[in-house]
């Protein structure tokens, strides 16, 4: 059995309209999972989630690209530190865990976000150019709609 989360944070809605699904994080057992709110209640947990999508969550916190999120679940800027401070400690190899390290500290001296969405684009495992938040947006969409049937 998938252990429930311990705390839930949620970073934005994927639409302008305040009945749309929220997508934040969700920390269980030790690590960070992408979760998806919608307005029934109902938080569906991605198990198992792709580093790529929790840097493309990080992005879109950083770039401010989606809706706001309920205000009683919205994420914060320790949620944020918490998991680019979890993507560094386990990142691949040293180049990525400095990338995230430089990116974390841009985060806690409240550099541009630019500077900081390139550090985190740049920590991604595939090397994507797209710096462009709303790219990485789709990314988060793309995976609502892989869980929900859509």
């Amino acid at each position: 059995m998938a252990a429930q989360p311990e705390h839930l944070a949620a970073v934005g809605r994927l639409e302008a309209d305040p009945g749309s699904p929220w997508v934040g994080l969700a920390r269980a057992a030790g690590r960070f999972e992408l979760a998806f709110g919608v307005p029934d209640g109902t938080v569906h947990v991605v198990r198992d989630t792709p580093r790529r999508e929790l840097l493309a969550l990080a992005i879109a916190y950083v770039g401010e690209t989606l809706t706001d999120p309920p205000p009683e679940l919205e994420a914060t800027h320790a949620d944020l530190a918490a998991l680019v401070g979890w993507l560094r400690d386990t990142a691949s190899g040293p180049a990525a865990s400095e990338l995230l390290r430089q990116a974390l500290d841009g985060i806690d001296d409240g550099l541009a976000a630019d500077v900081v969405i390139a550090r985190l684009v740049a920590a991604a495992e595939d090397g994507t150019p797209n710096e462009q938040a709303d790219g990485w947006v789709g990314l988060l969409v793309e995976r609502y709609r892989s869980i929900s049937g859509l």
